[in-house]
């Protein structure tokens, strides 16, 4: 009798599912009891030293926000709070899958972190730009990095790894899509969009709440490298983005971006076409409108790049009243991870570097800890409640509070259509950017050593639009699939 071989978490046990994480109901939160999703995140977290595991190289620049719209009756958030008012605010973009000193223009989406200093404490927008990413659930994130990273044996990029994982993980097909349109090399960091990806939730001061999704829109206009452009670009200078950044900003030609959101009523997420939580898609702009925020403006660039980028920590958890989380599974594994990160990689008191200690006074119980460089809250109480009129909680600013129900399970998305979204952007493309997807696509797949996983991905292709996976498949020398649907 052949033995099982069973996938087992680091102490042994048999994991049931490492597919989807445990929520309370469908459309719950995720549940700390899941410890497998933990322990996975958690390691991950600790698979590299010193550099960031992901997003390891990026450039960054200081600037502000400058409200241009009234949305209080959506937010109560202090720094949107009158148009004209501003908030000193850091961005970082980086690479994703490359190490410290790969080059800026391989074909990789870029990460669009932006942190805010408002009176209220630090709000981070950590995003791509990218409106969607490769999966949807953040259990299977350490397994999509793996095939990004090099292969343990050879020490090489492994094409193979990359397009098994997506050909067995069909909800990657949209952003495959757009990583390999002409949008997958950025001409430079200025000439890009940002992206909140996630939805999250606004409240105002009533306590109502909306849905949001975040697009930031350059105003530099959008540019893109070609291939060879690129692969030339990488060989000659491969710090052009970063270059390109500082330069601008030392030059007085300061980059920007409008800031608009996408508002659905609370009601809407349980009829609308598409789960809006499901990150590997996107809400119709016909169905939710662009409305414009503000306006963000890169003025001052770093005195040091060590202390001010290389340690500048940002998560999505790191959050301000007026806006909450939503139901995202991928962004819920975020909140743990992306905090759970910076106190490995930066240390537990990492909030407290300049570049990351917010502008108002910190006031909690923590103490101690590696680097702990201020009085570490001198002879003060250091405890709650307490006796002693040290801080206490404001209740108003309690996140607010949305319904769950169902079993406590690992479940996935109830809706699997991960052709539609992926089709709609192909068929929007004009016939020279067709060409260009699919010759990058061809170009990336070739290496792919085994068939089975060329065939596979092709048939995801074929069922987001016939021409598109009839074109990779002839690129690629295989038969076109017949009568898929």
């Amino acid at each position: 009798m052949t033995k099982k071989n069973n996938l087992t978490t680091s102490w042994g046990a048999p994991v049931g599912d490492n597919q989807n994480s445990m929520t309370a109901g469908s459309r719950g939160p995720t549940l700390i009891q899941d410890v497998h999703l933990l322990e996975k995140l958690a390691h991950f977290n600790r698979e590299r030293v010193p550099e960031r595991v992901v997003h390891a190289k990026g450039a960054g620049a200081h600037g502000y926000f400058e409200v241009t719209n009234d949305l209080t009756k959506y937010t109560k958030a202090a720094f949107l709070s009158e148009v004209g008012k501003r908030t000193p605010l850091f961005v970082r973009f980086s690479t994703v899958a490359g190490e410290l000193g790969s080059a800026d223009t391989v074909r990789d989406p870029r990460g669009f972190a932006v942190k805010f200093y408002t009176e209220e404490g630090n709000y981070d927008l950590v995003g791509n730009n990218t409106p969607v990413f490769f999966i949807r659930d953040a259990i299977k994130f350490p397994d999509f990095i793996h095939t990004q990273k090099r292969d343990p044996k050879t020490h090489l990029k492994n094409p193979t790894a990359v397009w098994d994982f997506w050909s067995l993980s069909p909800e990657s097909l949209h952003q495959v899509t757009i990583l390999m349109s002409d949008r997958g090399i950025p001409a430079t960091l200025r000439h890009m969009h940002g992206f909140g990806s996630h939805t999250f939730k606004w409240v105002n001061e009533q306590g109502e709440g909306v849905w949001v999704k975040y697009h930031f829109k350059t105003e530099q206009g959008i540019k893109n490298l070609s291939v060879d452009a690129a692969a030339k670009m990488a060989g000659e200078n491969p710090d052009y983005h970063t270059e390109d950044l500082f330069n601008a900003i030392e030059n007085g030609d300061f980059p920007s971006w409008k800031l608009c959101v996408q508002i659905m009523p609370l009601e809407d997420a349980n009829t609308y076409r598409f789960d809006p939580f499901d990150v590997t898609k996107v809400w119709s702009q016909k169905d939710y409108p662009l409305i414009e925020v503000g306006r963000m403006v890169l003025n001052k660039n770093p005195e040091n790049y060590f202390a001010e980028v290389e340690q500048a920590t940002f998560s999505p958890g790191t959050l301000v009243p007026g806006i909450d989380v939503s139901p995202d599974k991928m962004l819920q594994g975020r909140l743990f991870a992306y905090h759970d990160a910076h106190r490995y990689r930066v240390g537990a008191n990492h909030q407290m570097l300049p570049i990351n200690r917010p502008k108002n006074e910190v006031q909690n119980y923590q103490r101690d800890g590696q680097m702990r460089f201020d009085n570490n809250g001198g002879g003060s109480v250091y405890y709650e409640p307490n006796s002693f009129g040290g801080p206490a909680e404001a209740p108003e600013h309690k996140q607010a509070a949305y319904p769950v129900s169902g079993l406590a399970e690992s479940v996935a998305y109830d809706h699997n259509d991960h052709y539609t979204q992926a089709g709609d952007l192909y068929r929007l493309m004009s016939e020279e950017e067709r060409s260009r997807l699919t010759a990058n696509i061809v170009a990336a797949m070739k290496p792919v050593k085994k068939e089975e996983i060329k065939h596979r991905q092709i048939h995801h292709f074929f069922k987001a639009d016939p021409d598109y996976g009839t074109r990779i498949a002839k690129g690629l020398g295989l038969a076109v699939p017949q009568g898929v649907k």
